[in-house]
Order: C-alpha cells, then sequence, then structure tokens
C-alpha cells in the first residue's frame, strides 16, 4: 500500500448480467491531490469504472480500497466521493443557491457533546443556516459565480450550469472528485475555457479528481496523469507528456494526437527501415526484428528534394489554423505533415525526419494464434468459424484416402475428428467481404488504423468475442458486419504437445 495512495484498484473485473465483459484485469493507484484522467473511446469501460469507484456499480471480481480499507461493496452514500455528470441534474424549480445547498440540508454531521458530569457523548445533528450559507457561499466563490445566488437555473449558459453541478459536488468536501464527461454538452469553445477553470478549481481545492472523456486535447490539457483504457483494458498509464511522446502500442499511438504509424524493420544497431528508406533513431532493438514505427506529422520537416531521406509528391494541402496538414505520396505510402509552410499540390518535395522524431514500438500483431479442432470432414474449426484447410499438413509425408482419413507416411490411417490443433493465420492472409455467409466466420469491425499503404483491422465475433486482426488496403467502417475468409493454404496447423504424445 502506497502510503500516498486514496485510491487503489486491484485486479478489477467487471461483468454484466448478459456477460458482457466491460472492465478485465484493472490495476491502478491514485495519489491524493492527483487530476487523473480516464481516456479512451466510447464503450471501453472507463465510466463503468468510474461507477465502480462511485458504488454505484459492484465489481464483479478484485478489490477497491479507499485509503487502504476495501469499499468495494461499500454504498455510494457512505464514500466520501461526489461525481457529476455529463447531464447535470440541477432541480429547475430550485434557485442556484438552493440547488447547491440541497444536499448540505439532508446531511447530518456528529457533534461532540459534554453532560453535567464532564462526559462526552456524540449526536447526529443537521448543518445549522449558517454553517450551510458558509459552505455554498465558499463553493459559488470556488467556482466563480458569487452574486448568482438567487438566480433561476434555467436563466444560466451551459458553462454556468455546469459550475454548479460542480459547487454542488464540491460543497460536501468530498475526498475524491468524480468527473464523467462533464464538459460533453458544451460548445467548443466554452469547452476549451472550462478545461482551464477545472484545472485551476483542482489547484485550489487540493483534492483528488478523476476524469473520464474520450477527448484527447481535454486528458493532454488536464491531467496529471492519463490512463488509456480500450475495450475494458489499461492500455497505457503516464504523464501527458509520456502518454503522446512515449505510446507503447499502436492503439495509443493511433488515439492520442495525429501520428503516422508505419511497418519497419530494425537494420542495424539504432537504424530502421520503413517507406523503402533506412533512418538513425534512439530506440534498441535487436537486427531483423519487426517493429512498428510512429512518426508525429509535426516531426517532418520539409526540404528541398534530395535533401531529406525521402522525397514524394504532394497529394493535398489543407490549412488548418495554426498550420497546413500536407499529405505526401512517396510510391504506395502517404505521409501527413504538418507544418507552418505548405508546399504547392504536384509539387516535389524532400522529407526529413530526425532520430528524436522516431519512435519504436515492439509488434504486437503479426500472426493470429487460435486453438482449434479438426471437424468430421477434415476442417478445422476455431475463432468462432470453421474453415477448409490442409490436414496433412499435420502428419509429414501423410495424405487423405477415399473415405477421408488420414493416411501417415509408415501406413497408419488416423481419424482427424476432435482432435485438437494449434493454428496461426498471418495478418495479411485474412480477407474480409460483405457477404457475410461466404466466409467461415463473420463479426464486427471494431478497430482500424492505418499503416501509410494499408489499414490494420480487428474484427470481432459476437458469441465468444474471437479477434480476427487483417491488413487490408480498402478502407472499410468501424461497425461493418463482415465475413471473413482464409485461404485453406494460409491456415498453419500443428498438433497440440498432449495429442503428439
Amino acid at each position: 500500500m502506497d502510503n500516498n495512495a486514496i485510491i487503489e484498484l486491484i485486479d478489477v473485473r467487471k461483468v454484466f448480467d448478459d456477460e458482457t465483459v466491460a472492465v478485465e484485469k484493472f490495476n491502478l493507484t491514485v495519489k491524493k491531490g492527483e487530476f487523473v484522467t480516464f481516456l479512451g473511446p466510447s464503450g471501453c469501460g472507463k465510466t463503468t469504472t468510474l461507477r465502480m469507484i462511485a458504488g454505484f456499480d459492484i465489481p464483479t471480481s478484485g478489490k477497491i480500497l479507499l485509503n487502504g480499507e476495501d469499499i468495494s461493496r461499500l454504498p455510494p452514500n457512505k464514500r466520501p466521493v461526489n461525481t457529476v455528470f455529463q447531464k447535470y441534474a440541477l432541480f429547475p424549480h430550485l434557485n442556484v443557491y438552493e440547488n447547491i445547498a440541497f444536499g448540505l440540508r439532508l446531511k447530518k454531521v456528529e457533534n461532540t457533546y459534554k453532560n453535567k458530569n464532564g462526559e462526552t457523548y456524540k449526536k447526529l445533528e443537521k448543518l445549522t443556516r449558517a454553517e450551510i450559507d458558509k459552505k455554498v457561499r465558499k463553493a459559488l466563490e470556488i467556482v466563480d459565480l458569487e452574486g448568482f445566488e438567487k438566480r433561476g437555473v434555467a436563466t444560466l449558459s451551459g458553462g454556468q450550469q455546469q459550475r454548479i453541478a460542480i459547487a454542488r459536488a464540491i460543497v460536501n468536501e468530498p475526498e475524491i472528485l468524480l468527473l464523467d464527461e462533464p464538459l460533453g454538452a458544451l460548445d467548443l469553445k466554452m469547452r476549451k475555457e472550462m478545461q482551464i477553470e477545472l484545472k485551476n478549481m483542482h489547484k485550489k481545492l487540493g483534492i483528488t479528481f478523476i476524469y473520464v472523456t474520450h477527448d484527447q486535447e481535454e486528458a493532454l490539457t488536464m491531467s496529471d496523469k492519463i490512463v488509456v483504457i480500450n475495450d475494458g483494458e489499461i492500455q497505457q498509464t503516464g504523464t501527458p507528456d509520456q502518454i503522446y511522446n512515449e505510446p507503447v502500442n499502436t492503439f495509443v499511438a493511433d488515439f492520442i494526437g495525429d501520428s503516422n504509424i508505419f511497418n519497419g524493420t530494425v537494420t542495424g544497431k539504432l537504424k530502421v527501415k520503413f517507406c523503402g528508406a533506412t533512418f538513425d533513431c534512439l530506440d534498441d532493438y535487436e537486427i531483423n526484428q519487426l517493429v512498428d514505427v510512429v512518426v508525429r506529422p509535426e516531426d517532418i520537416k520539409i526540404v528541398k528534394p534530395g535533401e531529406g531521406q525521402l522525397k514524394g509528391k504532394v497529394i493535398s494541402s489543407v490549412f488548418k489554423g495554426v498550420h497546413y496538414e500536407i499529405t505526401v505520396g512517396i510510391g504506395k505510402f502517404e505521409i501527413i505533415i504538418q507544418s507552418t509552410s505548405t508546399a504547392p499540390v504536384g509539387s516535389m518535395i524532400g522529407l526529413r525526419i530526425e532520430p528524436d522524431g522516431i519512435h519504436l514500438m515492439q509488434k504486437v500483431y503479426t500472426v493470429n494464434k487460435y486453438d482449434g479442432v479438426i471437424t468430421k470432414n477434415n476442417k478445422v474449426e476455431f475463432g468462432d468459424g470453421e474453415f477448409a484447410c490442409d490436414v496433412t499438413q499435420l502428419y509429414p509425408a501423410s495424405r487423405l484416402d477415399e473415405e477421408g482419413y488420414l493416411i501417415t507416411a509408415d501406413g497408419r490411417q488416423i481419424d482427424l475428428a476432435g482432435v485438437k490443433v494449434d493454428v496461426a493465420v498471418d495478418t495479411h492472409d485474412i480477407l474480409m467481404t460483405d457477404d457475410t455467409e461466404a466466409g467461415g466466420a463473420r463479426g464486427n469491425i471494431i478497430s482500424m488504423i492505418y499503416k501509410g499503404d494499408h489499414y490494420r483491422y480487428i474484427v470481432r465475433t459476437e458469441e465468444n468475442e474471437e479477434d480476427y486482426v487483417l491488413s487490408c488496403p480498402d478502407m472499410w467502417n468501424t461497425g461493418d458486419l463482415v465475413g471473413i475468409i482464409i485461404p485453406e493454404d494460409k491456415i498453419k496447423l500443428t498438433l497440440k504437445p498432449e495429442v503428439e504424445e
């Protein structure tokens, strides 16, 4: 137990009644006074985690500790935690003052008294009018809305209503303030203003903030620590600077800011090859290791053709307010550059990338691996599907007889039905089709990342949530239902060790 920790989540898992796994293997320590942001796409489990900290949801397994004590099953009203939601839930019939004071009027505090004999005793009592007034005015001062006490909440702007919701939460002096996408209903200009206001409030109050958002800019602007979540699991935890400059995988690199992501190969000591050229880099990997290469658009410098490591033709140039976003074609690759100067469409330019602008990551997805079983018709069942395959690869120099039995090199006859196997399929050997009945399996696209000359997709089946990771040059949409086709000769089979024995 970290003495400075206020909240610890230990192996927290949440499975809903329909067997949907919302949160998995969640381990996190939040320190006192930290501004921690849960960042991730919709449906990734960040709000579910926040609700478990608040007490609205109970973990299926694991523990949530508050100051070292297990509060996993403690009801919300017993926790020193307050929550601000995206929908502010203010009382329309009450003015600003009464909205903030509402919880205080219901609250009881424990006061200590002495009787005639000098013995102390404790008594639960409501707050006095003066105590309530002092707390409400202090909360209004923190959210910078003094003088608004008698205003009706319907007359306030969205930003002001949001501040009232925060004032109502902090007036109870919680140890932790939970904020679930509280700026989601505001326009862009108001959101930016409120980001600064929230950060200032955090400094004034000195309490722990746990903030949920899918907006990367919000997370980078306000947080002391960002927890990037996807698919119910933590992908990376770190400071905004670490998350942006040192992503641990392609999901984080793609989700946080703009990125060029390429397939690369380490060719020598601190040297990597991608886009057909070799670059100096700062990350040390083994020679010939396959890596994912991340280059931020702002780290690419435009130079004269022949002066950089790459040269290409300008496909488009769009002014974005503070910079131009330039797309450059280099053979089959496309690279995005952000620059304060533009280049004419159709012109040839050189590109220079310095070593500190190149970030290498270990390649996670190269081969899909599954547990499989051979079916009666000598097909293989895996990943919620069934595919034609070459079963003779299981035994060297074997063949199939007319009845479908496998004949080994030494003449033995083997019935393979029910035999367990390991299945491996390269990411480049899986095809998608919009005819969901055409393939051996089907699922929905849950992720797509552009990698310079192709997209990397993840397709997830519905029944057991099996994943197929594949590469495809064509653009599909996240959520599309697709069929999975794998050519027979691309499915690699090996017998399970226990079967070999």
